[in-house]
């Protein structure tokens, strides 16, 4: 019995493109380009009600086309942008719950210290991670072990005494 010749490529031509979709949670980089989501757009520019009310240039300092990333944010979700301090992204309203948080000292690198600490453990993890015949959700597989169990850990707090939302049912 022969297999017809277009049934053959069209067979391989499945197989080559199931290989195609990685996913978000590639944890990858897909090139050595800038990072899109660094890019701030600036405000459209709109012309003053009066030019002589315009604040004096100050170079080096933000503009009245700038972005404020957190301010917007804050306004968003229905905060007061003007109650963040000047130079913080703390509100003063949240200083003494920064504070009793803050008790034991801040590291002040612990992003950095966790970006390179993820990226060592991602490198560990990928020495058998390139030999897969089938694609595979790397983040998974990488954090498998550090993984929580949602409807164990609800049990076990409700246990406790905690008052927990309801969930839907374990599988």
């Amino acid at each position: 019995m022969r297999i017809p010749f277009g049934v053959i490529v069209l067979t391989g031509v499945l197989a080559v493109s199931a290989c195609g979709q990685k996913g978000l949670r590639d944890l990858r980089p897909s090139g050595t380009g800038p990072d899109e989501f660094m890019i701030l757009p600036s405000k459209p520019l709109a012309e003053p009600n009066s030019y002589q009310t315009l604040p004096t240039p100050t170079p080096g300092a933000a503009n009245l086309t700038d972005r404020n990333p957190k301010g917007e944010a804050v306004a968003v979700l229905g905060g007061n942008p003007a109650a963040l301090v000047p130079g913080e992204s703390i509100p003063a309203s949240d200083g003494a719950l920064v504070t009793a948080v803050s008790r034991y000292g801040v590291d002040p690198n612990v992003r950095a210290d966790l970006a390179a600490r993820d990226a060592k453990k991602r490198k560990r993890e990928n020495r058998t991670a390139r030999f897969k015949l089938f694609p595979v959700d790397r983040y998974q597989e990488a954090y498998k072990r550090e993984a929580i169990a949602p409807a164990q850990v609800s049990e076990l707090f409700r246990r406790s005494g905690y008052e927990t939302p309801s969930a839907p049912p374990a599988e």
